[in-house]
């Protein structure tokens, strides 16, 4: 974890493009990328299941491990840890770090829309702090997806899971500058996640972050270039992306 701790530099942050299938992340670990998150939209789209279902637990697993045969560093996506059981979320941990992961989000965003109360999810941080502390655990809170949207919530959650032994925090969604600075005065590192448009990697550097994720922007913007070459190709248009060639990506491959 010591090397991946170091890559999150306030003012200096992290790029962790997330991937979904062995290829990709083989794909970007050539680009010269040292670390990769995986993105649980990804993994449960490819499994044909929603988002974070518990169903899609072994599958996010087995990523880890074939992402871990790479020389890169992995970061998996655990959404809510697929349980409410605190042992059960340990479990799952230590089997990542058994796998050769460095690093989980964990997140207190739920299926029906809620958040989980504070306590209950720092219970859980605790237990995987507890089982697996060689893990870098990003503490995700999702109070501007699906809570109130306040930066005060925010702050409130994120000091509380600082405290249950998180070592980093991640609001996806926050942007406002004075609301990123007030989080990042939190003390430990902050991820926010990049969204196109309201935000740039430069200004989040600024602004004293030390992580920016992709989250599924990769695997959305696939979907979209793949949607567009078969298009260009029915259509008689110009492909949009030159890709690697077929060797190339034989070369990335065990």
């Amino acid at each position: 974890m010591d090397e991946f701790r170091a890559l999150h530099r306030p003012g200096a942050p992290l790029l962790l493009p997330n991937a979904w299938e062995f290829g990709v992340g083989a794909f970007l670990a050539a680009q010269g990328f040292r670390a990769l998150g995986t993105t649980s939209l990804g993994v449960s789209a490819a499994a044909g299941e929603p988002d974070g279902a518990p169903a899609t637990r072994d599958a996010t697993v087995a990523l880890a491990r074939r992402l871990a045969r790479l020389d890169v560093l992995v970061s998996v996506d655990i959404t809510d840890g697929f349980s409410a059981d605190p042992a059960a979320v340990a479990d799952l941990a230590a089997e990542l770090a058994d796998a050769g992961a460095v690093g989980v989000n964990l997140e207190d965003g739920r299926a029906d829309g809620e958040l989980a109360p504070i306590e209950r999810q720092k219970a859980l941080v605790e237990a995987v702090k507890d089982r697996a502390p060689g893990l870098f655990l990003n503490a995700r809170t999702d109070t501007h997806w699906a809570g109130d949207r306040s930066v005060e919530s925010a702050e409130t959650r994120a000091r509380a899971y600082a405290d249950a032994g998180a070592d980093g925090v991640f609001v996806p969604g926050l942007a406002e500058p004075a609301d990123v600075e007030r989080i990042v005065k939190i003390g430990l590192p902050v991820n926010l996640l990049f969204l196109p448009g309201k935000v740039t990697f430069a200004g989040l550097a600024e602004l004293g972050v030390a992580r920016v994720s992709l989250g599924s922007l990769p695997y959305r913007m696939a979907l979209r270039a793949a949607a567009d070459t078969a298009s260009a190709i029915r259509d008689g248009g110009e492909l949009p992306l030159r890709p690697p060639s077929y060797a190339d990506v034989v070369a990335l491959l065990p």
